[in-house]
């Protein structure tokens, strides 16, 4: 009886053993996994599985990343091979993934991983610098982290990844760039012409103002563009162009954005008084983009300094500025007149003025190609899905509001960053003197009352929240705090969540932001639906009238009733009813030359009635009349309007996208473009989480909880277990009583 259940056990045991190598086995090929996070950051998102489906053509991704990196670094890995296992899913095809050993030499690796590392500085991927704490010491190691994808003849990288945050987006971003260049490429109808201007004379004074590099540029660009061939079908060309006098650089200046350098005669280095050209341009179906070579810093006491950008640079300059020209990414409108905020210049590693959005530029680059639209000048763009008008300061003729009006209803969606002030600094001998700020008036663009008709309105007035940003003050002031009230801090309560690109946002910072209101009537009698996007909080009350924003005087309100909630952005979508209904369609006006002769100059023996006139001249021209084509209700559309400008300058917006402002701008300009899946992708892993206001009465029942509440429910279970024992003895003693 005994032997027989042993026997038992051990069979058990041998089918348990049997079932679970059987499990291991089917989970092996049978793959699946469950992301239980909030926002499945663990999982792909539409856009991606979308973006690795659409492969026509193999796509190789090889990986070089140093094994055994200290933590977070090896949790990054383990990430991104995760990320490529789930990628490879959707499209084992044409997707494929390879980790190359590039252990460092000192850890005595072999000549394959020596090789390795070969391959990837020959791709571009460079070991970067990272900390490590070993035995209580602070150490330093150089590990390879990059990433380098093959599509065909075309080479993208990322070359060194650090963090897991956005690397899907990073990731899926690639992979359609990809899938546009060799489709583009391929249909070129001309070559991309790159230019290199540059006097020989310039070689002479180089060596005096410390440009002894100068020398081997013409090598450097031509090899460099050799280089960029090879991957982009051999649509590039390469021209040196050498202007050897002044009429030759003089024609140069107007047909290029080049820098000229003149100096004076320098008989102690043999050199003659001179000019010299320099920059790079690139040219493609009538469209430039030009390349500042030399940058020239004038340092207050050191002086003059000039230096040559980055060689090692070069080629991913040249790089960026070719996708640019030939629209690797999705063109967005950007009104680039009216007094709106500049865009900077198109040269690169100059300095650039305060107003200018350097990195909203630069943002909005890494997805899109930001097409200026001159107003004044052109029409605006069918193929536009979306155009920005950020702090118009202008008025608007009846024309060009006729223009943004039919682009809106022939299906072009607005983003409308606007100001209620126009900011005017006072005069330089009163700004210190008298201490004045800048004096504010309220803006009459002629934009107010086409928006006005579409059912939203900014008003004329600056909001003010207690629940601001603090600045912090140094020592010598006084040390502390100073709330900055024209600066709110926007809850995660007062965004709207009903939205999924603005689901994952949790808190924004704004600057200058006026109130938006909502026509209830005109937006439910055009059917529109309006989204309140951010508010402030309802510890807000408006500055109107006599404005000063200077932080010394400004005091919230004593009344309790002044404060309460203001909507700071909407979102209105539907079909939009013109403005210009039932109105004469405004013509442009063209300006009349200097030396035009109007009508009353014209004799009165040549006095004739301009029909007559045309009659006379040409006939047939009197007999044909033009009408220009007008929608009166639009496509389905969308209107997004911020109550302030400020929010895409440099000072709230971080170049690397990471900060919730970039996220919201980016998500809305993806939103406008129909891209809502991308924008859900890039805010799936907001790193900024602020912990919800807890009222005071709930801190101090947790808090009387924590100190009273657990020993007490330690007591009462404790009297519970002896209660429970004490009956279980009594039952016993009353059994075998019987």
């Amino acid at each position: 009886m005994k032997g027989k259940f042993r026997t038992d056990i051990y069979i058990k045991f041998v089918i348990y053993a049997v079932v679970i190598v059987l499990i291991n086995i089917v989970g092996k090929s049978l793959f699946f996994r469950a992301d239980l996070t909030e926002n499945r950051i663990y999982s792909l998102s539409d856009a991606s599985k979308a973006a690795v489906a659409k492969l026509s053509e193999p796509l190789t991704i090889n990986v070089f990343f140093t094994e055994d990196l200290p933590a977070p670094h090896n949790s990054t890995k383990r990430y991104l091979m995760d990320l490529l296992e789930e990628y490879a899913i959707y499209n084992n095809k044409y997707f494929n993934y390879r980790f190359y050993d590039v252990s460092p030499q000192d850890e005595g690796t072999s000549d394959k991983a020596m090789e390795n590392r070969k391959l990837a500085e020959n791709y571009g991927i460079k070991p970067v610098e990272i900390r490590m704490i070993e035995k209580d010491e602070l150490k330093f190691k150089k590990a390879y982290m990059g990433i380098v994808m093959i599509q065909g003849d075309i080479i993208e990288k990322i070359p060194a990844i650090t963090t897991t945050d956005g690397l899907e987006y990073k990731l899926t971003n690639m992979i359609e760039k990809l899938n546009n260049k060799i489709s583009i490429l391929a249909s070129l109808p001309e070559k991309v012409k790159i230019k290199l201007i540059m006097s020989s004379s310039i070689k002479n004074v180089a060596p005096i103002i410390g440009l002894n590099e100068i020398q081997q540029l013409p090598t450097t660009v031509k090899e460099s563009v050799k280089k960029l061939n090879t991957t982009n079908y051999d649509q590039l060309t390469y021209e040196y162009i050498d202007p050897a006098n002044d009429d030759a650089i003089d024609s140069l200046i107007k047909k290029y954005n080049i820098r000229v350098l003149q100096w004076p005669d320098i008989p102690e280095k043999n050199i003659t008084a001179g000019r010299g050209a320099i920059g790079l341009s690139l040219e493609y179906n009538n469209e430039q983009s030009y390349v500042q070579l030399l940058n020239v810093m004038r340092i207050p006491i050191i002086g003059t300094r000039y230096e040559l950008i980055a060689m090692d640079d070069l080629e991913e300059i040249i790089k960026e500025n070719i996708e640019t020209l030939i629209g690797i990414n999705e063109d967005v409108g950007y009104l680039a007149d009216h007094g709106t905020l500049k865009l900077a210049a198109p040269m690169m590693m100059q300095q650039q003025s305060g107003d200018q959005l350097k990195n909203f530029q630069t943002l909005m680059n890494k997805n899109y190609t930001l097409k200026p639209v001159n107003l004044k000048e052109n029409r605006i763009p069918e193929s536009l899905d979306c155009l920005i008008i950020a702090q118009p300061t202008e008025a608007f003729t009846d024309y060009e509001l006729y223009q943004i009006d039919q682009a809106l209803m022939s299906g072009t969606n607005l983003a409308i960053f606007t100001d209620a002030f126009k900011e005017t600094p006072p005069p330089p001998q009163q700004r210190f003197s008298f201490n004045m700020g800048p004096s504010y008036k309220p803006l009459d663009t002629g934009l107010e009352k086409l928006l006005a008709h579409y059912g939203v309105r900014v008003k004329p007035s600056f909001i003010m929240d207690k629940n601001c940003f603090k600045q912090t003050l140094p020592a010598q002031a006084g040390g502390g705090e100073r709330s900055i009230y024209f600066a709110p801090m926007i809850k995660n309560e007062n965004i709207n969540k009903d939205l999924d690109f603005m689901k994952n946002i949790k808190g924004l910072i704004t600057l200058n932001n006026s109130p938006v209101s909502l026509d209830n009537e005109i937006i439910k009698k055009n059917n529109i639906t309006a989204y309140q996007l951010i508010a402030s909080s309802g510890q807000a009350w408006e500055m109107t009238g006599q404005i000063n924003l200077n932080p010394l005087f400004i005091q919230p309100p004593k009344e309790k009733g002044k404060f309460k909630s203001y909507p700071l952005a909407y979102l209105l979508e539907g079909k939009f009813s013109s403005y210009f209904t039932g109105k004469d369609i405004p013509q442009k006006e063209v300006e009349k030359p200097a030396d035009a002769k109007t009508d009353t100059e014209i004799p009165d023996t040549m006095e004739l009635d301009k029909k007559e006139l045309d009659k006379k001249e040409n006939p047939v021209l009197s007999k044909v009349e033009s009408k220009e084509s007008f929608i009166p209700t639009g496509k389905p559309g969308r209107i997004c309007i911020v109550g302030s400008s400020a929010i895409l300058k440099d000072n709230l917006l971080d170049a690397e996208g990471r900060s919730p402002n970039a996220a919201f701008i980016l998500n809305l300009i993806d939103t406008l473009n129909g891209r809502d899946d991308v924008a859900a992708m890039r805010s799936k892993m907001q790193e900024f989480n602020p912990l919800e206001k807890t009222e005071v009465m709930t801190k101090n029942i947790i808090k009387l909880f924590n100190i009273m509440g657990l020993p007490v429910i330690i007591i009462i279970f404790g009297l519970f277990t002896w209660w429970r024992r004490r009956i279980r003895r009594r039952n016993i003693q009353l059994l075998f009583q019987k």
